[in-house]
């Protein structure tokens, strides 16, 4: 039993937040984009609602990279490609992280409602390269 009224209301504030967190938790996917020109994700599913993609750029890859996320249920491989890149207009684009400099880290945090996703770089090439990925997002 707590004697101590601060130390009651301390430990009932601190509980309280807890449970009020717990039903807003956030989720985090770490994203790498690597020198074999693929893109690994820590997490191929996820809970709808704020995600925050923390992307970065291997350090011996040598190139700029970008990380885009777009709505679609196409497979990640089968993307219409236009001079080098993925006609993003033709998603709905949820955002990016653009300009990743080698050895470089950014992060992007999108609210996600449930569906299926594919992660591309979009420079010039790098889609037809390899560098796509899927993503699923569960209610």
């Amino acid at each position: 039993m707590i004697h101590n009224p601060r130390a009651a209301v301390f430990l009932g504030g601190t509980a309280l937040s807890l449970v009020c967190s717990l039903g807003y938790a956030e989720e985090t996917v770490k994203a790498t984009l690597l020198k074999d020109n693929t893109i690994q994700l820590d997490a191929s599913h996820v809970k709808a609602g704020s995600v925050t993609f923390e992307v970065s750029n291997a350090p011996d890859t040598g190139l700029m990279h970008e990380l885009v996320v777009l709505k679609t249920d196409m497979a990640d491989d089968k993307l219409p490609v236009k001079n080098g890149q993925v006609r993003e207009s033709q998603f709905k684009k949820m955002g990016e992280v653009e300009d990743i400099s080698p050895g470089k880290s950014r992060h992007i945090t999108l609210k996600l409602p449930p569906g299926r996703y594919v992660l591309i770089c979009n420079q010039t090439g790098h889609y037809s390269m390899g560098m796509h990925t899927s993503l699923v997002v569960t209610p």
